[in-house]
């Protein structure tokens, strides 16, 4: 674990003697935001006002567990000798795609409970879950985490970012400037939570805006993890992070395909299924 002094407090505020972090306000934010927005338009598709709500009081803790049991697993060789931090999460070391997998077996597992269209969902969450990720990233950028190698301050001068951001890439330990790849990353999630905004209105077929997120974040975190300094590796020099990015890009693009040629007739994002139908539609409908 990283001893660096940071040029940002850590520490948002407290509570009485609890001290509250950035790291978990961020992600906290981040859980609300991609809420309201997946919540609004799933009331559109015909869900029921509770459904979004109701995924993400199992989706939420599960995705955390996964996502700290994924992180510790890569770093085990540590934990292993020191036990008692496996629990801070406040540090740090919450690794995305382990969110991402108690994500989407949660999120499966719940749709089949509700009878209700996996794809469907996955689509109108899609956005949301960039959301999440553009946000969570900036509790990195305060614990000074996920950051590349080493760059000159001029260098990050002229990409005309602010000073605060330029003196927390300061990493004093190493008494050098780094990449802010935190910010490479949110960047291009921001880019592709703007074209899946704009596919809603497109109308692509079902599942396709879930795919299309999982090829574009997958292709963007590939190359960026290259920069990295701080990777979680498989073995030897393989990153994880890389080698799930290229796993999440093919399923994306074969998924793609093959539902393309193979599902006929074709079901699209602004389809309604018969199973979102709210009780109170139901009640209009038997009044007729």
């Amino acid at each position: 674990m990283s001893s660096v002094v940071l040029a940002i407090n850590p520490v948002a505020f407290h509570l009485g003697p609890i001290p509250v972090y950035w790291y978990g306000v961020l992600i906290g934010l981040g859980i609300v935001l991609a809420y309201f927005i997946a919540q609004r338009e799933s009331v559109r598709h015909g869900y029921d006002s509770e459904y979004i709500a109701d995924l993400l009081l199992w989706a939420v803790p599960i995705s955390i567990l996964c996502a700290r049991i994924y992180y510790v697993s890569m770093k085990w060789d540590y934990y292993s000798q020191n036990p008692g931090r496996i629990i801070e999460i406040w540090n740090g070391g919450i690794a995305i795609h382990g969110a991402l997998i108690g994500a989407f077996i949660t999120a499966y597992i719940f749709t089949r409970k509700r009878k209700t269209s996996f794809l469907h969902l996955a689509d109108i969450a899609a956005p949301s879950i960039l959301i999440g990720q553009i946000i969570g990233r900036w509790g990195n950028f305060v614990n000074q985490e996920a950051y590349g190698g080493p760059v000159s301050r001029s260098f990050l001068e002229n990409l005309f970012l602010p000073n605060w951001i330029i003196e927390q890439m300061y990493i004093k330990e190493d008494g050098t400037y780094v990449h802010p790849t935190f910010l490479y990353e949110s960047l291009w999630n921001v880019i592709g939570l703007i074209i899946l905004l704009f596919a809603r209105k497109w109308n692509w077929r079902r599942g396709e805006m879930f795919f299309f997120y999982l090829m574009w974040y997958s292709f963007g975190r590939f190359f960026i993890e290259g920069l990295r300094t701080d990777s979680l590796y498989l073995v030897g020099d393989l990153r994880s992070a890389q080698v799930v990015s290229i796993i999440g890009f093919a399923v994306g693009l074969i998924c793609i395909i093959y539902r393309r040629v193979n599902v006929k007739p074709a079901i699209y994002y602004l389809d309604k299924d018969k199973a979102t139908t709210t009780p109170a539609k139901k009640k209009q409908t038997k009044k007729k």
